[in-house]
């Protein structure tokens, strides 16, 4: 008798994909402050937005079974999927990947985010990728925007010139502008004529226009009873005037007679 063959599928080796590469993230001020800054001003802005997810620093895995495949954007923005708290993005559980990327260019990574990192973000059809450069010394200018086209290629984003001589880049996936003014990143609604804050100046401002809005009802309150004072003034002085003609009245009414 011929032994029959059963095929048994092999067993699926489940895939790990890491958090964090075990390497320290140094950086200076002046990649962290635009880098902040980028993510929580974003964050901000599409905060009653529930399809829009703000992050940076994330490892976003783009190929299943492959955790070499990873990218790590400064900053980047995804439309179309749920707000909520990662540990990693992968690009096949979420459906898609990135829709716009910033980064933040040094000494160590301005090579790879100008040469491999395109190639990865065209991959992956980030429809804008953004460069800053927050020193000057190797993006000239020092902030750079492409745009993905309809035959899958990027194409640079023409900067516009500000009042002043400082540029901005429009992103039209995020409605924003990104200017550079005196080498600041800073971005700009220009629907609201406002520049986007994080948490913390959003916070301060609250509480500056409260303090000021307290001022001017305290303004108002002293006003309004400098005037009812001036008014209770005025209505004495003219009830004592009307008792003084009576007064007078009175004085004469004798004399007349006589």
């Amino acid at each position: 008798m011929t032994p029959t063959t059963t095929w048994v599928e092999p067993p699926q080796v489940e895939c790990d994909y890491p958090e964090a590469d075990g390497e320290p993230m140094a950086e200076s001020d002046f990649q962290r402050k635009p880098l902040t800054y980028a993510v929580e001003a974003l964050d901000l802005h599409f905060q009653h937005r529930p399809d829009v997810y703000v992050s940076g620093n994330m490892f976003i895995y783009y190929e299943v079974g492959q955790p070499g495949a990873v990218v790590a954007p400064d900053v980047f923005v995804v439309f179309g999927v749920s707000k909520h708290d990662r540990r990693t993005f992968k690009v096949w559980e979420e459906g898609k990947g990135p829709d716009v990327v910033i980064e933040i260019t040094s000494r160590q990574t301005h090579r790879e985010d100008e040469n491999r990192k395109p190639t990865t973000y065209r991959c992956l059809k980030v429809q804008e990728y953004f460069q800053y450069d927050p020193t000057g010394d190797y993006l000239r200018p020092a902030l750079k925007g492409r745009r993905l086209t309809s035959w899958g290629g990027y194409q640079a984003i023409a900067a516009r010139p500000l009042p002043g001589g400082n540029l901005f880049l429009e992103s039209q996936v995020l409605g924003l502008h990104l200017r550079l003014e005196a080498g600041r990143l800073r971005l700009f609604d220009p629907t609201k004529n406002t520049y986007l804050l994080t948490y913390q100046e959003e916070a301060r401002a609250r509480q500056e226009a409260e303090t000021r809005a307290r001022a001017a009802l305290l303004t108002h309150q002293e006003e309004a009873r400098a005037r009812q004072e001036a008014e209770t003034r005025a209505r004495a002085a003219e009830a004592r005037l009307r008792e003084l003609e009576a007064e007078l009245q009175r004085l004469r009414g004798p004399a007349e007679e006589m």
